[in-house]
């Protein structure tokens, strides 16, 4: 009996078509966690840049968004009311945080560190105890559950959508801090924080503004991340490590660097998860050492950083 080798949609045979499948699923893959390290990473760069701070809460913020986003989805919400919610909440978090503690530690870095890092373990014991330590499932909206065709494969919709939604808020916030006055107090308290108080810049004011816009990005993160990495306990401590690489690598208060070194970073850590998994957080943290050995202020990050 003859024979026949299943052919794709641009004529390769059985392997063939199973090797082009991986190679795009992963690729988009990592367009889709780098999406994601964007949302999350653009926050931290915002704050950082501007108030000097190492926000260690900001991987608490993303777990936040991703739980309260997930409570409001299945009370029937829907995914654009839960995201709205996350990103509220998370803001208005950010902004009690910087104004009740952050503000009386002005001036001690030390402490400041101390304190985003001890808010970060109470936030993990208080979502432990609020939703518990099974992980929550999200679902995606109705009209991106099903495979989107690419190339003639099947992909997650969703996972397109988050790539989209990521590079549209790295326009926003490129329009944001170029187009805009707000922008333009941003951009002269990080080059100048003395002379921007001399020429009559709120510096309060400021700080706090740029908090709460950097706890809701991570907010919006955690809740478009749900539906891809569910809502559990711990999500804060595996997506801090690789916000914190993406701001070093990128250049510290960079948020051009940190747009590449999302996506660069999303690419590492899923080739290297799906080729190499034992290997895969040495993939992840050397080329970074490589970067910072010629570059210490990272990919775009200028001296001052």
């Amino acid at each position: 009996m003859r024979s026949f080798k299943a052919r794709g949609r641009f004529g390769a045979t059985g392997p063939d078509v199973k090797n082009m499948q991986f190679w795009l699923t992963q690729t988009l893959n990592s367009l889709a966690l780098g999406g994601l390290l964007l949302l999350l990473s653009s926050g931290f760069a915002l704050i950082f840049g501007l108030m000097r701070i190492a926000n260690l809460t900001h991987g608490a913020l993303f777990m936040i968004g991703a739980y309260v986003a997930a409570s409001a989805a299945r009370a029937g919400w829907g995914f654009t009311p839960a995201v709205i919610l996350a990103a509220l909440s998370t803001a208005v978090i950010g902004g009690l945080f910087e104004r009740l503690v952050l503000r009386r530690l002005s001036g001690n870095a030390q402490a400041q560190v101390l304190a985003t890092l001890g808010l970060s373990f109470i936030a993990a014991d208080l979502c432990l105890v609020l939703w518990g330590g099974d992980p929550i499932p999200v679902s995606p909206p109705p009209f991106l559950s099903g495979p989107a065709t690419l190339f003639g494969f099947a992909f997650p919709s969703y996972r397109l959508a988050v790539i989209v939604v990521a590079v549209a808020t790295a326009l926003v916030l490129y329009l944001l801090l170029e187009r805009t006055r707000l922008g333009a107090r941003i951009r002269a308290g990080v080059d100048d924080m003395p002379m921007a108080r001399a020429v009559g810049i709120r510096a309060s004011a400021l700080f706090t503004t740029v908090f709460c816009l950097g706890a809701m990005l991570a907010g919006v993160g955690g809740a478009f991340g749900g539906p891809m990495l569910s809502a559990y306990p711990g999500l804060d401590a595996d997506m801090l490590p690789l916000a914190l690489i993406v701001v070093i690598l990128g250049g510290v208060g960079s948020l051009p660097g940190t747009f590449i070194a999302s996506f660069i970073i999303g690419f590492i850590y899923t080739f290297g998860t799906a080729l190499i998994p034992d290997l895969a957080y040495v993939i992840l943290f050397l080329p970074m050492i490589l970067v910072l050995a010629f570059r210490p202020a990272g990919l775009l990050g200028g001296a001052r950083a």
